[in-house]
């Protein structure tokens, strides 16, 4: 198992804004929770939402999952900077409604820290999502060398977005062929809809002397892993620091390198290769870099920045994410905003987390990323977590039994 997770923890770059694995199906057997009695929601009916496709049952009693103290309180904090949003957003997941939350959203407000595990039980029951077989990840804030200005040393633009890009439909496209949310591009000189600048011809300039630069970075290779990541800090010349999170992107089709360079034989073990992390990887474009260059080109994705001014980077859920507390799902089949309980073959990752992000590689049920927060320890638990389990969905009393009633 850890010789496999030292390969895939970081090799596959599977995801816009992450870097994860290969999405493998967890090999677990069937976990103990999920041989609670009953599905809740027994088969699909027009309209059901991907959570119900998937099946949900009633999970077991909160009060005996047994997490600890600290893990609570976290997990109780991040859950209170969520309650805004999840009272004023609909949850795709189907799961829950606006006003189930009010409850405990209200509680949360005062409720002491050093008593989280009452009020998680008191407010919650859990609930399966499909097998309940869980398949974690990491991910972490990376921390990188950056100037505010152009300087000796820091040639690497960090650009925000481009008033330009926007989204319309190729002039060859069919009308019948029109549907759905029409992709990424901008219009040529000749009022031509075409795909927006890729990764190299941004590099070799696409973009330069039109004020778009919001910062510079002093390593390409670092800037290219914050990119994969989607947010993270810039160390500047003074020693302060300055946050950056994701603005958008360019539309580009994304390339995990890491696969690329398990394809041809550079990553394993043996003389030659490096190791399949991302510091592996890093060291294999410093020590090639005209390869190390091509290489980074065939990922066409670029991500555009702005600065933020919170004491966090901010998730899909626009609240800051928390190192060991916030969790990037699939908002189809977990509400963002709800508590997530993981028993993992990890065990650093078990215990309560709040799922207030999301991400490109993050999809399905019950395919978790978990967030470590920033420095070195976050950027070498993250880089190795791959982790199999169990996984709880917890929603407000009540739930449970309105969706088995539909």
């Amino acid at each position: 198992m850890r010789s496999w997770v030292a390969l895939a923890a970081l090799v596959a770059l599977a995801g816009c804004v992450r870097v994860v694995p290969e999405a493998r199906p967890p090999q677990a057997g069937m976990p103990a929770t999920a041989q609670t009695p009953g599905p809740v929601v027994p088969s699909p009916t027009p309209a059901v939402t991907s959570a119900a496709l998937a099946g949900i049952a009633r999970g077991p009693d909160i009060g005996g999952l047994g997490f600890a103290t600290d893990d609570a309180a976290g997990a109780l904090r991040s859950f209170r900077e969520s309650c805004p949003k999840l009272l004023a957003r609909t949850d795709a997941s189907g799961l829950t409604q606006r006003e189930d939350w009010r409850p405990a959203c209200e509680a949360a407000t005062n409720w002491p820290t050093g008593d989280a595990r009452r009020f998680f039980a008191s407010y919650f029951e859990s609930v399966i999502v499909g097998d309940g077989k869980a398949f974690a990840t990491g991910y972490f804030e990376p921390e990188i060398r950056g100037s505010r200005v152009r300087a000796p040393g820091y040639d690497v633009p960090v650009y925000k977005m481009p008033p330009e890009l926007v989204r319309g439909w190729p002039d060859d496209m069919p009308e019948s062929e029109r549907t759905g949310r029409p992709p990424l591009g901008r219009v040529d000189a000749s009022g031509k809809f075409v795909p927006y600048y890729e990764r190299g011809e941004i590099e070799d300039g696409a973009l330069a002397n039109r004020g778009l630069e919001i910062a510079w970075a002093a390593d390409a290779v670092e800037f290219f892993f914050l990119q994969i990541q989607g947010s993270g800090l810039l160390r500047l010349p003074d020693d302060t620091l300055m946050r950056i999170g994701y603005a958008g992107q360019n539309g580009r089709e994304y390339v995990g390198i890491g696969s690329v360079m398990r394809e041809r034989g550079l990553l394993g073990k043996g003389p030659g290769k490096y190791p399949g992390s991302m510091q592996g990887i890093i060291q294999y474009i410093h020590d090639n870099p005209e390869e190390g260059r091509e290489l980074m080109r065939l990922n066409k994705s670029w991500v555009f920045f702005r600065e933020l001014t919170t004491d966090g980077p901010l998730g899909a859920l626009e609240v800051p994410v928390r190192g060991s507390s916030s969790v990037a799902v699939d908002p189809n089949f977990v509400p963002l905003g709800a508590p997530v309980f993981l028993d993992l073959d990890r065990n650093e990752a078990d215990g309560l987390w709040v799922a207030q992000d999301t991400g490109g590689a993050i999809k399905g049920a019950n395919r978790f990323d978990t967030f470590w927060g920033n420095g070195p320890d976050a950027r070498q638990t993250a880089g190795g977590m791959s982790g199999r389990g169990e996984a709880l969905i917890l929603v407000p009393k009540g739930t449970a039994a309105r969706l088995q009633q539909r």
